[in-house]
């Protein structure tokens, strides 16, 4: 069995909508990815995409952001 650390993933934003949407940001790559949940009507959908600037390049939030304090 896998040890318990802390997540890899932490959620930075959450929104009801039809559905949820959450933006969760990898803590060791910084990378930022947009989530989608959808289970109205007569099934369920969900969708994972990283967020991108305009410039069409990856967002990423420094990891050092997500280290503890020291």
């Amino acid at each position: 069995m896998a040890k318990k650390g802390p997540s890899r993933f932490i959620e930075v934003f959450s929104q009801k909508t039809p559905g949820v949407t959450k933006v969760l940001v990898d803590t060791v790559t910084g990378v930022n990815y947009l989530f989608h949940f959808e289970s109205e009507g007569y099934g369920a959908a969900s969708g994972l995409t990283p967020l991108l600037n305009p410039d069409g390049s990856v967002v990423v939030t420094p990891p050092e952001m997500f280290l503890p304090p020291q």
